[in-house]
């Protein structure tokens, strides 16, 4: 279980470090928030890959949110902003790794 969550958070804190270095400098210079998001949109290829994103996180949203009532999850809200910058590969890696914390201790609740 130690080497699952390990590679978890590996995973998470690899995109994010990608977003800082790669991502996050061109945005900030150029200021362009809607140019940003419509560059994900620049060919079919692209595209599929931005909308498989942006589909996955609003899955992961309604999931988070669906799991504050049904197992009594806390604190998953935080990942929603986190889904958006630096990302859904963040969010998805610190939602996972909080939700195996709260049940492995008997639940959220």
């Amino acid at each position: 279980m130690a080497a699952f969550r390990g590679l978890i958070a590996a995973l998470g804190a690899a995109f994010t470090l990608f977003f800082l270095i790669y991502v996050l400098p061109p945005a900030l210079e150029s200021g362009d928030i809607v140019g940003a998001f419509a560059a994900g949109f620049v060919n079919p290829f692209a595209a599929g890959y931005s909308l498989d994103t942006i589909i996955c996180g609003l899955i992961l949203i309604v999931w988070i949110l669906y799991e504050r009532s049904s197992l009594g999850i806390r604190h998953g809200w935080v990942f929603i902003p986190v889904a958006f910058v630096p990302g859904v590969a963040t969010a998805f890696a610190g939602y996972l790794l909080l939700r195996m914390a709260q049940l492995e201790k008997g639940g959220g609740t």
